[in-house]
């Protein structure tokens, strides 16, 4: 019988990973001198938060949203320090600012979230708007929104994907995603062992990105669900970002638990083609950062839990 193994999760950051566990998050970054430098941002657990994180449907849009705020403070810290001079380190006075500037980050993190998915929730819609002379059925409308919304997220992530800074972020995606698969397939955490793993993961982000795409089609569909007048459309579809974003984790929480089962695990397949994107072969030296950083986070969640232990 396979050992339970605990769920971690991650992202990547500006040369560097970021690997969250139950109770810390912790980034590794390579530094100019390529020395390995850490930063926590332990987790909130606050009693609110946590019973909401159990309700089903809600549990993931405060999941994203608390990511979205977390990832923020993580990739803020390492666009600062990646290629800050070796000779310069944080000091106290640093170290204070940069927390007098956690919430405002966070907030940023969660609106540039907002922003973007109601960027590619009203441009598809208004461009299907565009051609409703041509297809003025509902079902038609919807599935032209739908094609113009994959071809905004495909083509988006693929130009993006041919920048020098972000073919670099993907590689790191890639270790990410490696690391964890070594750990869950309960192997030594070497490089030449990471390296042997995929770099696609059926709880990747990416592919929740994707499912909120193709699942908003279907929800669109629904007789409820207006296409015109356009403002009205506009309306409804703000109104159920929050039903796509919930639907949508559950159904990536679905096809992880099923991605072991031969005829049900294609159900995730969509999201891991996303991810041939969104994810590049990592060298060795960012395998050893996400290495680092995993390591790093299981030790400090270590002594989080032996701490409350000695407490209780």
């Amino acid at each position: 019988m396979t050992e339970k193994r605990p769920v971690y999760g991650g992202q990547a950051v500006i040369e560097g990973v970021m690997m969250g566990g139950r109770f810390t998050t912790v980034t590794a970054i390579r530094r100019k001198d390529q020395s390995i430098e850490f930063y926590e941002v332990e987790k909130a657990h606050k009693p609110i938060v946590n019973t909401l994180k159990k309700v089903p449907f809600l549990r993931g849009i405060v999941g994203i949203l608390e990511s979205s705020a977390v990832g923020t403070k993580h990739l803020q810290y390492s666009s600062e320090r990646y290629d800050a001079p070796v000779e310069e380190d944080i000091d106290s006075s640093t170290e204070t600012g940069k927390w007098a500037m956690i919430l405002g980050i966070a907030v940023i993190g969660i609106i540039s979230f907002l922003f973007g998915k109601f960027i590619f929730t009203l441009v598809p819609a208004i461009a299907a708007g565009f051609f409703s002379p041509l297809f003025p059925g509902h079902t038609a409308q919807v599935l032209l929104e739908g094609v113009f919304k994959l071809l905004l997220l495909f083509g988006y992530i693929y130009f993006i994907s041919l920048t020098p800074m972000m073919k670099r972020l993907f590689q790191y995606h890639g270790a990410e995603h490696k690391v964890i698969n070594t750990f869950e397939n309960g192997l030594a955490l070497t490089i030449e062992n990471v390296k042997r793993e995929s770099r696609l993961h059926y709880r990747c982000g990416s592919s929740f990105i994707l499912f909120t795409a193709v699942i908003s089609i279907f929800l669109y569909l629904l007789p409820i669900v207006p296409v015109h007048p356009l403002w009205l459309r506009l309306i409804y579809r703000i109104i159920l970002i929050p039903v796509d974003l919930g639907i949508s984790y559950e159904f990536l929480q679905l096809t992880n638990k099923l991605r072991h089962i031969p005829v049900l695990r294609w159900l995730g397949y969509p999201g891991l083609w996303l991810q041939l994107l969104t994810t590049k072969e990592p060298d060795d030296q960012q395998i050893e950062v996400a290495i680092a950083a995993f390591n790093e986070m299981r030790r400090r969640e270590a002594e989080r839990i032996n701490a409350m232990a000695m407490v209780l």
